[in-house]
C-alpha cells in the first residue's frame, strides 16, 4: 500500500469501533442483570457462559474497549482545550491512551482474579 494512515486517524477509527463494541458488550451485562432478576438458574446459565473461553474473551475485549474509549475520550476533551494538537504531541498522547488502556485492563483482570 502506498499510503499509511496517521496514528490520529487510526485512533479515531478504533474509537468508533470500540463504541460499537461497547454497545454490543452491554448486551452481556444486561443479560446478567435480567437473569439475576428472573431466577437463579438463568443467572447461573449466563455466569457459566461468561467463564467459558469465548465468554472470557468477550469480557476481556469489552473491558479493553471500555478503558480505550474512556481514555481516548479524555484525550479528545484535552484537544477541545486546544492542547496536544501538534503532531508530535498528538502521537505521544495516542501512545499514552494505548498504554493506559492496556494497563487499566491488565489491572482490572489481575485484581478480578485475586477475588
Amino acid at each position: 500500500q502506498v499510503y499509511r494512515l496517521p496514528m490520529t486517524a487510526l485512533m479515531s477509527i478504533t474509537h468508533r469501533i470500540t463504541g460499537v463494541g461497547l454497545s454490543a458488550g452491554c448486551l452481556l451485562i444486561t443479560a446478567f442483570l435480567i437473569a439475576a432478576a428472573v431466577s437463579e438458574e438463568a443467572f447461573m446459565w449466563i455466569k457459566d457462559f461468561s467463564i467459558t473461553p469465548f465468554g472470557t474473551i468477550i469480557l476481556f475485549a469489552w473491558s479493553f474497549a471500555l478503558y480505550y474509549h474512556t481514555c481516548n475520550g479524555i484525550r479528545h476533551l484535552i484537544w477541545d482545550t486546544v492542547h496536544l494538537l501538534e503532531e508530535r504531541a498528538a502521537i505521544m498522547a495516542g501512545w499514552v491512551v494505548l498504554l493506559a488502556s492496556a494497563g487499566l485492563t491488565a489491572a482490572t483482570w489481575y485484581f478480578a482474579s485475586i477475588y
